[in-house]
């Protein structure tokens, strides 16, 4: 789930919630099997595979069911399910743009399930085109808080690299960057010593709808629904929500 970064603290929040309920685990190590399937087996090579492996590995994700993920996507290893990555857009209540990112080897089940979601939720399917064009692919990392670490220390070991952006999430520093630049700005970050949690290519809204608690509830319940389908991997949506907001949406949980 993806929103404006002060949802970042949410959404390290929900990763826990998923991980309990294997839900993490299994988009995980599917990211792995469809990176070794697309690029090779060898995280020295596949630079996608490689931050696969560093996420799952963050999450606590067994190395054994890594390997095995590595295995079946390369062939190596019989099992390997053929996944297609399929987007599908809609908009939430409110008017806010949601795009669905799904990787399946079942179109018509990934289809319904997404749309069941929109449409028991308050929000609608859209066509083709219609919301994504409010959305950029942009590489970003996160890079979490170490002793002393500032935003001036990352925004130098990531600058000449191609990096654009970094931003103060509260626990942790956010780096922007075109996506084409994904690995140039990770490598730097390895060069100069410095851990990262993820790193990928995501799809960053151009500007944002503030929601007030009503609104934060609604989208995130619409958000919360499509998570629930195995077959979607990310949700990305163009809402933005104040402190106070996300204070007021913890205290009811």
């Amino acid at each position: 789930m993806s929103g404006h970064s002060k949802w970042a603290t949410t959404k390290h929040k929900k990763a826990a919630i998923d991980a309990k309920r294997g839900k993490l685990f299994a988009r995980l190590i599917k990211n792995i099997e469809v990176a070794a399937r697309t690029g090779g087996g060898d995280p020295a090579g596949n630079p996608t595979l490689f931050d696969a492996i560093q996420k799952a590995k963050k999450n606590s994700v067994p190395a054994d069911n890594i390997d095995r993920a590595v295995k079946r996507g390369s062939g190596v290893e019989a099992g390997g399910a053929d996944y297609q990555n399929i987007m599908y857009e809609g908009y939430g209540p409110g008017g806010i743009a949601v795009l669905v990112e799904c990787l399946t080897d079942n179109r018509n089940r990934a289809a319904s399930d997404v749309r069941v979601a929109f449409t028991r939720n308050g929000g609608s399917m859209a066509d083709p085109g219609s919301v994504s064009y409010l959305f950029s692919r942009r590489g970003v990392i996160v890079v979490p808080k170490a002793d002393g670490l500032t935003e001036d220390d990352v925004l130098m070991a990531v600058l000449d690299a191609g990096a654009e952006e970094v931003e103060d999430l509260g626990e942790a520093f956010e780096v922007q960057c075109e996506a084409t630049d994904l690995v140039a700005v990770r490598t730097a970050l390895q060069d100069a010593g410095l851990d990262y949690d993820s790193a990928e290519v995501q799809f960053v809204p151009a500007t944002q709808i503030e929601v007030d608690v009503d609104g934060a509830r609604r989208i995130m319940k619409l958000i919360d629904a499509l998570e629930d389908s195995d077959d979607v991997q990310n949700v990305f949506a163009n809402f933005d929500a104040s402190d106070e907001v996300m204070a007021a949406l913890d205290d009811e949980d």
